[in-house]
């Protein structure tokens, strides 16, 4: 599973001031963290930055491959002469780099794959036009017939195209899961060899209470690895989470979280439901992973309190 950092947000206060005040050294400290949490590429989100988005992403590029040379990185702007700007810059620091992003809006769309095309770059495609469709089917559609014959057309390789079927938060939104899985199967089978995968893994626990992000984060991870997903832009600092990736890339079930994980894996990959008899009911943990699938499958209603339910 191929981890782009998300911590290096401009959401964040700290990522604000930092950027306002040309202030390295806490972002540096970021970028060290995830780099050592296991992110092989590091997001730089400034957000839409208009008046100075070009001086300020090729001055982050630099600042963040000073401590952290071998990683990739995502430039996430929707502002073009940033990325643009940040592409030149990690063209001559020899860095690999990835849009974040465009999507089937077409001044969005001609603003952003073109560059993809001219700097080699990887790209993030977020299969929506003005609007998020309701189905799994929608994005599908617009990633077919707007998104991957733009990215034909200007030579972009499949496997630099990251199509992202847009994850939801789970609080009263939870119905797009389901559709997220299903969107990320059918991307695999769109083309040979087939465009690559990606979510923003923390959206599906979106205002949910603090103590219960992980779980949904690492739960939701799971089934989506299942289903085909290539990488997710997550918090490589979350250690629960690294060691579920851990799990299911070795498939190790030495344990009875590893079993069980390993088991939910298995049911999401051939579209089935997880087998309540193989989950220990007098297990807490056990318990809570399996509460926290039938919130994911759309089959209970979530709420705040659904671990003490």
């Amino acid at each position: 599973m191929y981890i782009i950092g998300e911590n290096i947000q401009i959401i964040s206060d700290l990522v604000r001031r930092a950027v306002d005040e040309r202030d390295a050294k806490p972002l540096q400290e970021l970028a060290r963290k995830q780099v050592a949490g296991g992110a092989q590429m590091i997001d730089l989100n400034i957000g839409r930055r208009k008046k100075d988005g070009h001086e300020v992403m090729p001055w982050l590029v630099e600042v963040v491959h000073e401590v952290a040379p071998g990683a990739a990185l995502s430039l996430d702007t929707t502002n073009a002469a940033a990325i643009e700007a940040g592409l030149k810059r990690c063209r001559e620091l020899g860095i690999e780099a990835l849009i974040n992003s465009t999507s089937a809006d077409a001044e969005r769309l001609e603003a952003t794959m073109p560059l993809a095309a001219e700097y080699g770059s990887k790209i993030i495609a977020l299969t929506m036009e003005k609007s998020i469709p309701a189905t799994a089917d929608g994005r599908v559609q617009l990633a077919m017939e707007v998104i991957l014959p733009r990215a034909m057309e200007l030579g972009v390789p499949m496997d630099n195209v990251y199509l992202d079927p847009l994850v939801l938060t789970v609080k009263g939104m939870q119905e797009h899961a389901t559709e997220n899985l299903n969107a990320i199967r059918m991307f695999k089978v769109l083309s040979d060899p087939p465009p690559m995968t990606v979510v923003g893994l923390s959206n599906v626990s979106n205002g949910v209470p603090h103590e219960n992000r992980s779980l949904i984060n690492r739960t939701f991870l799971v089934m989506l690895m299942a289903a085909g997903l290539d990488s997710a832009i997550a918090d490589p600092l979350d250690k629960a989470q690294n060691e579920v990736i851990r799990i299911i890339v070795e498939r190790d079930t030495s344990t009875p979280l590893g079993q069980l994980l390993v088991n939910l894996y298995d049911a999401t990959a051939a579209m089935e439901e997880l087998d309540p008899s193989l989950v220990d009911m007098d297990d807490p943990d056990q318990v809570a992973i399996y509460k926290t699938i039938q919130i994911l499958g759309n089959r209970v209603i979530y709420a705040d309190a659904f671990l003490r339910m």
